[in-house]
């Protein structure tokens, strides 16, 4: 069994279309959306949810008003100016527990629902997906949740890949995603801000010790930009495995909800085939 994850430093490079057609290609795997924060791998696999589970993440303060005699003690502890009158603001309490810890009388810690995972069925197999609400965090740890469930599904399906859909960028969530994995595909585009956060997460790769590929998309969008890309991951050391150009075909795709190696069998489409084909038959190092 092998777990590639499909990263890219910023959003809007196409890492999600490309992990799409990859989950159209494969066989025998399972397929986890692991960016938590903004799920749309679902948008299209189109899922039929199967289970749903709650996830909380970390705990908030609660003030009994009647226990509490108003010392003040709670609004002293409190650094992140979370308790106003003797009550506490749900979205402003970082979870600490100090002032529990200092009016154990009055004050106790209490779980939220923090978002919802969910094991589902797509055409291409089973998913696992996520979806943290509104100004909830520990994203990471639901990151890890998902993760953990697609690794038991594929044990137990003897699935030959794990395919998972990273979040953008090289926060909490993407090391949750990146750590452990076998294989990463980072997905970027030839622009500045694409080079620039190219950088940042090939670093990160490095790091966890995770081997990295580079895939270029819409490359002949800008071919000065994408031979600089090439030229620092040859300095580097980190192989270019792709070269996807542009397209119309990908918008038309999206628009139906469907990856576009289904769609067309024009320019992109064979090179996602071909990308395929070389990450499935690259020996794990």
């Amino acid at each position: 069994m092998r777990e590639i994850v499909v990263l890219s430093g910023k959003g809007g490079t196409g890492k999600t279309t490309v992990l799409a057609s990859f989950a159209a290609l494969a066989e025998n795997s399972v397929l986890c959306d692991c960016d938590v924060d903004a799920p749309n791998l679902h948008l299209l696999l189109a899922p039929q949810a199967e289970e749903a589970h709650e996830f909380c993440g970390l705990q908030v303060a609660h003030i009994d008003s009647e226990a509490c005699n108003e010392c003040g003690l709670c609004v002293d502890a409190c650094r992140f100016d979370a308790i106003h009158d003797f009550r506490v603001d749900p979205l402003a309490c970082e979870g600490c527990g100090l002032c529990a810890r200092v009016c154990p009388h009055a004050i106790s810690m209490h779980d939220v629902l923090a978002g919802h995972w969910y094991v589902s069925r797509t055409r291409f197999g089973p998913l696992v997906h996520a979806r943290l609400r509104a100004a909830q965090e520990n994203s990471g740890k639901l990151v890890m949740a998902v993760r953990d469930r697609a690794r038991k599904m594929a044990q137990e399906a003897n699935a030959l890949y794990i395919l998972s859909d990273g979040p953008p960028g090289i926060g909490c969530p993407v090391i949750s995603s990146l750590s452990g994995a076998g294989m990463a595909l980072i997905v970027t585009e030839p622009s500045l801000s694409g080079i620039h956060d190219l950088e940042r997460v090939l670093g990160l790769c490095h790091h966890f010790r995770v081997n990295p590929l580079v895939c270029v998309n819409k490359y002949d969008l800008s071919e000065e930009n994408s031979r600089r890309i090439e030229d620092y991951c040859g300095d580097a050391g980190v192989e270019v495995v792709g070269r996807i150009p542009f397209d119309p075909d990908v918008n038309s795709a999206i628009v139906q909800g469907r990856p576009v190696v289904e769609m067309s069998d024009g320019a992109a489409s064979r090179e996602i085939r071909t990308l395929w084909e070389a990450i499935a038959t690259r020996p794990v190092p």
